[in-house]
């Protein structure tokens, strides 16, 4: 019985683990983040993988340029990875009328869902990710937290098989007086 109880304990832990917060307890919050106005023009962001043991497997800068017709949005990303990769992501993004979002991009499988609260932002979606000659598809829980005017953190966990497996952090800095990734850093 005590065994039944731990294990059952255990799943319960994990399980509870693996939700994210809720929107709404960012209510009110300041300052507000909106994702319309903030990726608008040129922004340079910089970021960093981990695995599910915490280690930093990868490193990279991000290029970004924002436009708006209406409710619709391009937010073109150009990403330098530290092993020299480059990759490419288009977010072609809608503002519903009740302020949520929803997005397409070439790597994202279906549409991603967000919406923004105060100074946080969510989005959920499935990216597809090439490893080796193989391409897996991971759910992704994406937040973002408005800092200040400028500034932005982002914290993603990756999910296989409702397994967290990796996180991604990224810092995004409007204010920065280079809007391009310097690519020989000495």
């Amino acid at each position: 019985m005590k065994i039944r109880f731990l294990i059952l304990s255990v799943i319960s832990l994990l399980m509870l683990s693996a939700c994210s917060s809720d929107i709404n307890e960012y209510k009110g919050t300041a300052p507000t983040l909106d994702i319309k106005n903030y990726f608008t023009g040129d922004i340079v962001a910089w970021g960093m993988l981990q695995d599910y043991t915490d280690k930093v497997t990868r490193r990279f800068c991000v290029e970004i340029n924002g436009s708006w017709q209406g409710r619709n949005g391009l937010l073109k990303e150009t990403f330098y990875w530290n092993d020299g990769e480059i990759s490419h992501r288009n977010w072609q993004l809608n503002k519903q009328t009740d302020g949520k979002y929803t997005g397409t991009a070439e790597d994202v499988n279906g549409v991603a869902k967000g919406q923004q609260q105060g100074f946080a932002f969510n989005w959920k979606y499935a990216l597809q990710v090439p490893i080796g000659d193989s391409s897996y598809s991971f759910d992704i829980d994406d937040w973002m937290y408005q800092l200040d005017q400028y500034r932005v953190i982002n914290k993603s966990k990756m999910y296989k098989l409702g397994i967290h497996v990796a996180d991604i952090t990224i810092f995004f800095n409007k204010k920065t007086s280079s809007k391009k990734c310097d690519l020989n850093p000495n």
